[in-house]
């Protein structure tokens, strides 16, 4: 069984992803790491950087990412996805972006359950739990509208494909197949300084919607990101990735935030209708979610259908 870790990145140094511990946290469970990398900006990094771990495992595929002031038509995360899992050669590609880092107490699970399922094609892909910061390194969002878990792994060669910008997969319009396993996804996007957060923002302005309304959010927004009321939001009781303890005790941001009071800015999420939606399931639901979005169709196999289908598996492949 081989496995693939795939990826994207432009900027990354620049705009501060955690893009090396992204990619060493999954290395030890792959047998290739292939990642898109797109022209930086002058004075960035990110090539070089990604050089510098030095794994055989790593294979650099070098990109031009087109920005306009016309939003595109197909965006340019899915493109540089797709570009990336186009070159993997493993029975499994494990997606992984360049704001998210796998525990290590994890990669044995992950691996098993690779193992578990690869002679099972009716398991398309699986289902990693997550945890999304908030703010800083201690703070989670399990906001309504972000999405408790997604597809990060796919079985290669079934026409899966990146959807939306890339958050998940599809077999052109179908959803896949997939089952859920015991691991999670570390997701630190929203996790840094708000003045980088800022940057951020303005970059994601330029992909989807041009230059032009990139400007004038410099205008609006230059004092940095408002997270908002911190404690509003989930304590964090965990431990995080080994990989990630030298950024989580270096934060030098925490004095920038909100602590309590009002909210400053009003996010999509703290919207009413949500607000509301949001209590409901935390405080009867027991956090399970009303309806929502899923792009995937979630599997179980019981007992007499692994065996049977283990059976027919071993009577097509004998080895």
């Amino acid at each position: 069984m081989l496995i693939s870790g795939f990826s994207y990145a432009r900027n990354a140094e620049t705009l501060g992803y955690p893009f090396i511990e992204s990619i060493k946290s999954i290395l030890p469970i792959c047998d290739e790491f292939i990642i898109a990398v797109g022209r930086s900006s002058p004075g960035d990094h990110t090539k070089e950087m990604i050089e510098a771990i030095c794994d055989p495992k790593i294979r650099i595929i070098d990109t031009e990412w087109i920005i306009s002031d016309n939003k595109p038509l197909v965006h340019i995360f899915r493109e540089q996805t797709d570009t990336a899992l186009r070159e993997c050669k493993g029975d499994w590609c494990f997606h992984i972006q360049i704001d998210e880092v796998v525990h290590e107490n994890d990669l044995d699970t992950i691996k098993s359950y690779c193992k578990k399922y690869l002679d099972f094609p009716q398991v398309e892909g699986m289902l990693l739990e997550w945890f999304h910061f908030w703010g800083d390194y201690d703070h989670l969002q399990v906001h309504h509208r972000y999405f408790p878990r997604e597809i990060r792994i796919i079985r290669n060669n079934i026409g899966a494909t990146s959807w939306g910008d890339s958050q998940s997969f599809r077999v052109n319009s179908r959803k896949l197949d997939v089952v859920r396993i015991p691991a999670h996804i570390y997701h630190y996007a929203m996790a840094r300084h708000p003045e980088m957060m800022q940057k951020k923002q303005q970059e994601a302005e330029r992909i989807y919607h041009g230059n032009k309304d990139a400007m004038q959010s410099d205008k609006i927004e230059a004092v940095g990101y408002d997270y908002g009321p911190m404690n509003r939001y989930k304590r964090f009781t965990g431990t995080h990735p080994a990989l990630m303890n030298n950024l989580v005790h270096a934060i030098d941001w925490a004095h920038l935030l909100q602590l309590d009071g009002k909210r400053k800015t009003i996010h999509h999420h703290d919207r009413f209708k949500y607000r509301v939606i949001n209590w409901i399931e935390q405080n009867i639901l027991g956090g399970k979610r009303l309806g929502g979005y899923k792009n995937y169709r979630e599997i179980k196999l019981g007992r007499k259908n692994i065996d049977h289908t283990h059976t027919d598996s071993a009577n097509r492949n004998p080895k």
